[in-house]
């Protein structure tokens, strides 16, 4: 089966307060956008490899890959006003069959075991979505204040979340609710269930400075180098 890699990097990164988004930001001399896309192709032959982009950026990110002499080849798309447009955008640009990788564009740490293991459950079930346990107590608030919750009922969802072409296609064409927080809760929507797979510690979302700094640790200690 053939299979596609949808990287989503349509995001702004007003947290990260800085003056360009945060995946185009320096990780270890190289854009973060830049290492997300390595991961995929060090995994193996794709399809098409396309990025979803903020469309204000597209000649910026053309002058980056120029600059890093980054010749990895793939697709560019602009973004729209949400995620949930940006992948509708993302998958217009690819065929009507094979397994599709969603990843978000600034989670440059994911493990090749991680993309294993979302293929081969998705190959037999359709999709799959990698998840960590949580490590720590939670609380949920309620009217009364807050109670403890037992930690073993949730997981941290990560990408790549995997998916037959066609399934994420049809279910795409549904209009956005307020509710799709992730592409899963999209095809959930739809009726699909969704199937969990195993992640890494590592494939952190950077989103606040904080994350940026682990990064950095990771791939210095060694532990951010492909393939893992």
């Amino acid at each position: 089966m053939e299979k596609f890699a949808l990287i989503v990097a349509g995001g702004s990164g007003s947290r990260m307060n800085s003056e360009i988004p945060k995946q185009f930001m320096d990780l270890a001399g190289k854009p973060v956008l830049m290492r997300t896309m390595e991961r995929f192709a060090a995994f193996g032959p794709l399809g098409r490899l396309v990025v979803v982009l903020p469309a204000g950026y597209l000649t910026y990110w053309n002058e980056l890959c120029l600059k890093h002499q980054f010749r990895l080849k793939h697709t560019v798309v602009a973004g729209g006003l949400n995620r949930f447009q940006s992948v509708k955008n993302g998958l217009a640009e690819l065929p009507g069959e094979g397994l599709v990788f969603i990843h978000d564009g600034v989670r440059p740490l994911v493990s090749l075991q991680t993309i294993r293991n979302c293929t081969e459950t998705a190959m037999e079930h359709g999709n799959a979505v990698p998840v960590m346990p949580v490590s720590e107590s939670l609380r949920r608030i309620n009217d009364n204040g807050s109670e403890p919750v037992d930690r073993e009922r949730f997981f941290l969802v990560q990408t790549p979340q995997t998916f037959l072409l066609d399934v994420v296609k049809r279910v795409y064409a549904q209009s956005r609710r307020d509710d799709f927080t992730d592409d899963a809760s999209v095809c959930e929507a739809h009726g699909t269930r969704i199937r969990l797979v195993g992640g890494n510690p590592e494939n952190i979302k950077l989103t606040r400075p904080v994350d940026f700094q682990i990064a950095e640790c990771l791939f210095q200690s060694g532990s951010g180098s492909i393939p893992r």
